[in-house]
């Protein structure tokens, strides 16, 4: 445990900060479960909706840090090739 004062604020900012960052991530990995879900019953209207939020919410960890940008953008680049694939499986049936 810490002695030094310092080191005390270090560590209470610390637990502030992890909690808000995992509110942060859990909202974005909550976000990219929906639209997955709703991918895969086949309601794109509703899984379009939800992945503006899921970028929203994943743009705003990548500002923050909390997420790296790079991880960000990929996480975006996979659930938009998903919605696309799932709308040209729709279109063909």
């Amino acid at each position: 445990m810490a002695n030094i004062q310092s080191a005390k604020k270090r560590i209470r900012q610390t637990k502030k900060r992890t909690l808000r960052n995992r509110m942060y991530r859990a909202s974005a990995r909550t976000y990219i479960k929906k639209v997955r879900q709703l991918i895969a019953e086949g309601n794109l209207e509703e899984a379009e909706k939800v992945a503006r939020k899921a970028y929203s919410t994943l743009d705003k960890a990548a500002r923050r840090r909390i997420l790296h940008p790079g991880n960000a953008a990929r996480r975006k680049g996979r659930l938009m090739a998903a919605l696309a694939k799932a709308r040209a499986e729709h279109q063909e049936a």
